[in-house]
């Protein structure tokens, strides 16, 4: 298994880990399995944002994310899953999504998080774009068994 995490949220020295989200009601989860699925994606993570309180550039900014990791599932993973979830996390509010799909896997996870890199016909930066987009980022994949991408964004104090 090939696994990466990065996440916005470092500690200082000695300082003890922060306490794992309280998770909130709600989840829901959508399939994506066509096109129309990849528009459904974008109005649920929309309105998912509005339900978390984000104003309109994290909106903008998760909506991106969201989009471009669905299409990556669809069109590299052959399909997959969203998970959107509402954690709360120091007092705040936030926007959890979980991309799977049961695709063949990414074999070098560095080099496909370079921008410009693409296995197919697009610009190459839609994973690293998401990284920088969210607050929180991980992907797991294994070849032959898909991958899996959760990215979260919080609600700013």
């Amino acid at each position: 298994m090939t696994q990466l995490t990065d996440t916005a949220h470092s500690l200082a020295p000695g300082a003890a880990a922060p306490a794992p989200p309280v998770e909130s009601a709600d989840p829901t989860r959508l399939a994506l399995r066509s096109e129309e699925d990849l528009l459904s994606v974008r109005h649920a993570v929309r309105a998912a944002t509005l339900k978390v309180g984000f104003g309109i550039v994290d909106q903008t900014r998760v909506v991106t994310a969201a989009s471009e990791l669905a299409r990556n599932a669809y069109i590299h993973g052959g399909g997959g899953t969203l998970l959107i979830e509402y954690p709360h996390r120091d007092g705040r509010a936030g926007l959890r999504l979980t991309i799977s799909d049961n695709g063949p896997g990414i074999g070098n996870l560095q080099e496909a998080l370079t921008d410009g890199f693409t296995t197919g016909g697009g610009l190459g930066h839609g994973l690293g774009g998401a990284r920088r987009l969210m607050d929180d980022f991980e992907i797991r994949s294994n070849r032959g068994e898909g991958t899996t991408v959760t990215v979260a964004r919080w609600a700013r104090p």
